[in-house]
This record gives C-alpha cells, sequence and structure tokens, in this order.
C-alpha cells in the first residue's frame, strides 16, 4: 500500500509535501506530483500538509480519483525508482490523460 496524489494537485504543485516526505519520494511531473509507490514508506506525513486535500491513502481514493492510483504508477515505467526525486527533478511523464486534462488552479 502506498499514498496517492489525486485531481486537486493538477497544475497546483505546492510541493509543501515534498519538504516534508522524508524519503524524498515525491516526484514533481509537468502538470501534478507523483507519489513512487515502491519508494513510500507509508508514513503519511505528507497528507496532512497538502493545502487542497490531494493526497489519499490507497484504500482512501475517493471513487472519482481512483485513476489517479495507476497514474501515480504509471508516471515511473520510463524512470523506473531513480533513489530519490531530488536526483530526478521535473520529469516529463504526466499520463497522456492528465496532459489532455484542461488547465487547472487559478
Amino acid at each position: 500500500m502506498t499514498y496517492v496524489i489525486a485531481e486537486p494537485c493538477v497544475d497546483i504543485l505546492d510541493k509543501a509535501c515534498i519538504e516534508e516526505c522524508p524519503v524524498d519520494c515525491i516526484y514533481e511531473g509537468e502538470r501534478m506530483l507523483y507519489i513512487h509507490p515502491d519508494e513510500c514508506v507509508d508514513c503519511g506525513a505528507c497528507e496532512p500538509v497538502c493545502p487542497v486535500e490531494a493526497i489519499y491513502y490507497e484504500d482512501d481514493v475517493p471513487d472519482q480519483w481512483t485513476n489517479y492510483t495507476k497514474a501515480n504508477s504509471d508516471f515511473f515505467n520510463e524512470i523506473g525508482s531513480p533513489g530519490g526525486a531530488s536526483k530526478a527533478g521535473k520529469t516529463a511523464g504526466d499520463p497522456d490523460w492528465i496532459k489532455a486534462l484542461d488547465p487547472r488552479g487559478e
């Protein structure tokens, strides 16, 4: 099990969760952030600091956003497990359906 970042993060990219993550497993795509399912240690530190409430424990993702569980996994198909988001930097790996979403946020 792992934590998942869902739709409220699209185009927001607040990054408070990145600062709070003790294992550096939250990666930045072009339109949203993603939690690496194999690197996450399920500590939950990221969830309460998210200002848009986009982070959920995998079993608790609201039904309308369950496809984000797969998106958080699919994001890592090309980059694999770099061993920390700070090493990877911003990565252009958003799944196509996320790239195609209408702009969000302010």
